[in-house]
């Protein structure tokens, strides 16, 4: 995929699923939320297995292992073994471990990932800024992270220890809703110190590099429900990617997207990878998918028409928004034609 700038979502005539040799999926939001699987999520998954697609669970959220990543796919019913899951701690322990000796002590301010991921690349994962360390490294800690470890990286970071973050996601999904993610504590620390972090999460060149590298795709599909890190990641990598609307994103910002945040693809869930996607074509003025056409009003908002499918109209209306906004976005008014779709 070139980088240049979309204006509708595309179309394919396989699945998905064969189109792609491998499937770089995110797990909050995509796999599972709150710790239980989403709908459609194991069957979908066990069809793109079983037709040769290979698996790959990538994942900004540094607190936890990839084996115990792996043992809570395998219990939701989708057999993973470690070496399928790349996570933000991976990519942001080897950017650590090309800047500083080996066998240097890293502050962990985060969880048990960030500490295995250092070991793995060599590196002594460490408590306290008095512990002399070579570099700070923050990650997610849970909702039980202490307030102090976030004094404890500030004094460090203060004192000009190098410091890196996995990711800076604002957000995470949980089960009961939206929470807070490691983006919010990076700001913490950045507040105090007025420092700027080394980031190797999603959307940035360390995590793409490291999924790469770990699983060898060479026709990848980012499957992902996040504008900014997954669809954003695909962008920066050059590679296609599929949004689904399981977690975070919904229609309006999907609509207000700027070409870096534009899917190739877009489906309601996970089944959307064992399909073929619907093409979006120029009708008139507008522009058509399935029973439904849009087109960018002169009242200043989206209009569409027709019915049939939801998943059909958003997609028209993608093509209607993103072409109006160009490298811009959008801000035609699209209450009333998303309404109209109930998604």
């Amino acid at each position: 995929m070139s980088q240049r700038v979309r204006t509708r979502p595309e179309g394919s005539g396989q699945a998905l699923s064969e189109a792609y040799d491998t499937a770089l999926l995110d797990l909050d939001g995509v796999v599972y939320a709150g710790g239980n699987a989403i709908a459609h999520a194991v069957e979908s998954l066990a069809t793109a297995r079983e037709g040769g697609m290979h698996l790959a669970y990538v994942t900004n959220n540094a607190l936890r292992t990839p084996d115990v990543v792996a043992g809570h796919l395998t219990e939701l019913g989708i057999p993973t073994g470690a070496e399928d899951v790349i996570t933000s701690a991976q990519a942001v322990a080897r950017l650590i471990s090309e800047q500083v000796p080996a066998g240097a002590r890293v502050l962990v301010i985060g969880g048990e990932g960030l500490r295995v991921a250092l070991r793995e690349r060599g590196l002594e994962p460490v408590e306290s800024a008095d512990d002399d360390p070579a570099a700070v490294v923050q990650g997610f800690g849970g909702p039980d992270l202490p307030w102090g470890r976030f004094a404890e990286a500030s004094y460090a970071v203060a004192r000009g220890v190098p410091w890196f973050a996995s990711n800076t996601d604002l957000t995470i999904p949980s089960g009961r809703g939206i929470a807070p993610g490691n983006g919010a504590a990076v700001e913490v620390v950045r507040i105090a110190t007025g420092a700027e972090p080394q980031v190797a999460g999603k959307p940035l060149p360390p995590m793409h590099r490291e999924t790469i590298l770990r699983t060898g795709a060479e026709r990848p599909l980012v499957v992902g429900d996040r504008l900014d890190t997954d669809i954003e990641g695909a962008f920066n990598g050059e590679v296609d990617s599929l949004l689904v609307l399981t977690g975070v994103t919904d229609g309006a910002q999907l609509l207000a997207a700027p070409p870096q945040h534009r899917p190739t693809y877009v489906d309601q869930d996970l089944r959307g990878m064992l399909t073929g996607q619907p093409e979006v074509v120029e009708a008139g003025d507008g522009f058509r998918c399935g029973g439904w056409t849009a087109t960018a009003g002169k009242a200043g908002r989206l209009e569409l028409d027709g019915d049939g499918e939801a998943l059909d109209g958003l997609r028209a209306l993608c093509a209607a928004a993103w072409t109006a906004a160009g490298d811009g976005v959008c801000e035609l008014d699209a209450g009333k034609a998303l309404d109209r779709l109930r998604l």
